[in-house]
C-alpha cells in the first residue's frame, strides 16, 4: 500500500495587533501613534534632545525639514492614476503631537561647519578605502571629540550628507580619472592582503595597510566606527529633507524623486522617537516569558580562510527593544552546504549571553527561546543552544527562507493572497506569505506576486502555527520605517545589515548594544 502524503491545509493568521499608549490596539502604527500616541508615554511630555553635524548646507536643509515637522502634514493630493481613496496614506499631526513629547526645530547641540569642499576633494580620492575613511574620519573624529567635551551629550545624533557623500560613499562607487585626486596611501590592497601572513620591512608600509580593514561604504562604517562610543545615529541625505532645493538643470524638477512629505515624516520621525530612548509601539497580547533570537553570519572579507565567519545574536522582547550580541570569530562557513554553523562552545556561549541578558531584564529565564536562522542547525550547533537552556527553558530553532520559486498562490480578484496567509504542508513546516494584500491599506504595498517564507521547526517543539503567527508578528517591528509590515521578521530582516557593520571596521570591544546603534 503506497504512503499516502499529508493533507495540505491552508489557513489565515489573523492581522497581529499592535498596542500603544492607554494599551489601546490597532494594526497600524501611524493609526495608533495618530490616534493615541507611543505605548511607552507618560504623564509628563518626553525631551527629545538631539545633535546635528554636517555642513552648512546641510543644516539649512535640515532645519527646514525639522521646522516642517514641527507642524501638521497633510497626505499628498491624489495623482491621476491613484484610487480615490488612499487609506495607507496618513496625515502627519507634527512630532510633539504625535509622540506626546518636546520637540525643537533647532538640535540640542550642532556641528555645521564641516567643509563641503573638504569633503568633495576627500570622495574624490583614487583609493576608495581611503576616500571613504577620510570621509568617516570626518564625521566620527568631530563627534567623538564633542562627546567627550560635552557633560549631557544628545540623546542621538542626525548625520546629514551632501548627495556626492552617498553617491561616492557606496562599495561600487567609483571616480573618473578626470576627477580623481591623489591620495597618501601608496599600498596597493593586494600588498596589504599580503601583509597578514608577511610583515613588511617598513612600518610605514604596515600602517598604510591599515585602512584596507575598513570596508568601502560609508554608512556602515560609519556607524561600525561609533559602536565602541555608543554614539547613535540617523544618517540622512540633504535630498530627503530638502528635495526642493535640488532642482533638475532647467526644470522645477526635484533631481531625486523621494517619498511625499508626511510619509518622509513618519519614517524619520519614528526613527528619532525610538533612538531617543522611546518605545512607539509594542506587540499586543504577546505570550509571557518568549525570547526571540536571530542569528547573524558575516565572512570576514581579509581572513585568507573564506570559511571564518563573525556571528551575532540579535535578541528581541515583546516589546520590541532588541540588543545585539556579538559572537565569536570562527570558521562557521561551510563552502560544500553553503551554510553557517557554530562549534557546541561557540553556541554555548552565545545563547548563555542572551539569557544572562533576558534574566537581567526580567528576573528569570525565559520559557521559550526561538532561535530564528536562514540555515538549518547541525547536531553539535544545537547541542550548544540547548545546553545553555536550563529545564526552565524550552528552546525551538527555526530556519527561515526565501520561496521564491518554491510555488505561487492565487485567489480570484484584482489582489493577490491576504496577508497571514499560510499553507500547511506538515506539523513542523509550511508557507507564510508575509506580504500581500492588507484590507486596512485596501491594497497591495508591492510590484509582483508575493512570494512566501518557507518555515520550518528544525529543533525542539512548538505548534507551527504558533511559529508562523509569531514571525506574522515580528514583521510589525521596524522602528526605522513605521511601515504596516517588513516582508521579513525583525530577527532576519536586518540581519545582513548587522553582519555587515560588525566587519566594517576593527573593533576593539565586544559590544552587546541596544539595536538602536545598528538601524
Amino acid at each position: 500500500m503506497r504512503n499516502r502524503r499529508p493533507a495540505l491545509s491552508v489557513l489565515h493568521i489573523e492581522e497581529p495587533e499592535l498596542e500603544f499608549r492607554f494599551g489601546q490596539r490597532v494594526t497600524y502604527p501611524r493609526d495608533g501613534l495618530y490616534l493615541f500616541g507611543p505605548v511607552d508615554a507618560g504623564a509628563a511630555p518626553r525631551s527629545i534632545r538631539y545633535g546635528f553635524i554636517g555642513t552648512p548646507q546641510s543644516f539649512e536643509c535640515f532645519q527646514e525639514w525639522a521646522s516642517q515637522v514641527s507642524g501638521y502634514i497633510p497626505i499628498p493630493t491624489r495623482g491621476k492614476t491613484s484610487k480615490e481613496s488612499m487609506p495607507h496614506h496618513v496625515p502627519f499631526p507634527g512630532f510633539a503631537e504625535t509622540f506626546f513629547s518636546h520637540w525643537s526645530a533647532t538640535p540640542a547641540f550642532a556641528i555645521r561647519d564641516l567643509s563641503e569642499d573638504d569633503l568633495r576633494r576627500k570622495a574624490h580620492i583614487g583609493n576608495r578605502h581611503e576616500a571613504i575613511k577620510e570621509l568617516v574620519d570626518t564625521y566620527v573624529d568631530r563627534l567623538i571629540a564633542e562627546i567627550k567635551r560635552l557633560e549631557d551629550p544628545p540623546q542621538f545624533w542626525y548625520a546629514v550628507i551632501p548627495e556626492f557623500v552617498y553617491e561616492l560613499g557606496r562599495p561600487q562607487s567609483a571616480v573618473s580619472k578626470a576627477d580623481r585626486v591623489p591620495g597618501k596611501i601608496l599600498v596597493s590592497e593586494k600588498q596589504a592582503s599580503k601583509m597578514t601572513y608577511q610583515a613588511s620591512l617598513f612600518a610605514q608600509d604596515e600602517k598604510d595597510a591599515e585602512v584596507y580593514q575598513y570596508e568601502k561604504n560609508f554608512r556602515r562604517q560609519l556607524k561600525a566606527r561609533l559602536l565602541d562610543h555608543k554614539i547613535v545615529t540617523q544618517i540622512v541625505r540633504e535630498t530627503t529633507l530638502a528635495p526642493g532645493r535640488f532642482l533638475k538643470a532647467g526644470t522645477d524638477q526635484p533631481k531625486r524623486r523621494v517619498e511625499d512629505p508626511a510619509t518622509i515624516a513618519w519614517k524619520l520621525s519614528t526613527g528619532s522617537y525610538y533612538k531617543s530612548g522611546g518605545r512607539p509601539w509594542q506587540l499586543a497580547g504577546v505570550r509571557p516569558g518568549v525570547c526571540y533570537v536571530g542569528l547573524v553570519y558575516k565572512q570576514q572579507p581579509q581572513n585568507e580562510d573564506h570559511r571564518y565567519a563573525c556571528c551575532a545574536a540579535q535578541m528581541f522582547l515583546a516589546d520590541g527593544e532588541g540588543v545585539v550580541f556579538r559572537g565569536a570569530l570562527g570558521p562557521w562557513y561551510n563552502p560544500d552546504t553553503r551554510q553557517y554553523h557554530l562549534d557546541a562552545d561557540a553556541a554555548y556561549r552565545l545563547a548563555s549571553t542572551v539569557i544572562a541578558e533576558y534574566k537581567n531584564k526580567h528576573d528569570c529565564e525565559p520559557t521559550e527561546l526561538f532561535i530564528h536562522a536562514q540555515s538549518r542547525f547541525d547536531d553539535a550547533e544545537w547541542e550548544g543552544f540547548h545546553s545553555a537552556c536550563s529545564g526552565a527553558t524550552n528552546p525551538v530553532g527555526v530556519q527561515i527562507g526565501d520561496a521564491w520559486d518554491d510555488l505561487k498562490l492565487f485567489r480570484p480578484g484584482n489582489y493577490p493572497v491576504i496577508r497571514g496567509t499560510a499553507l500547511i504542508v506538515s506539523a513542523r513546516a509550511g508557507y507564510l506569505w508575509t506580504s500581500g494584500y492588507v484590507p486596512r491599506l485596501d491594497t497591495y504595498m508591492g510590484p509582483d506576486t508575493p512570494n512566501p517564507l518557507h518555515i520550518v521547526i528544525r529543533r525542539g517543539d512548538a505548534s507551527i502555527q504558533t511559529v508562523m503567527a509569531d514571525v506574522l508578528a515580528l514583521s510589525k517591528i521596524n522602528f526605522n520605517s513605521c511601515l504596516f509590515n517588513d516582508r521579513l521578521p525583525v530577527t532576519l530582516r536586518f540581519a545582513n545589515a548587522i553582519g555587515e557593520i560588525l566587519t566594517a571596521a576593527p573593533l576593539h570591544s565586544e559590544p552587546m548594544l541596544p539595536f538602536k546603534h545598528y538601524i
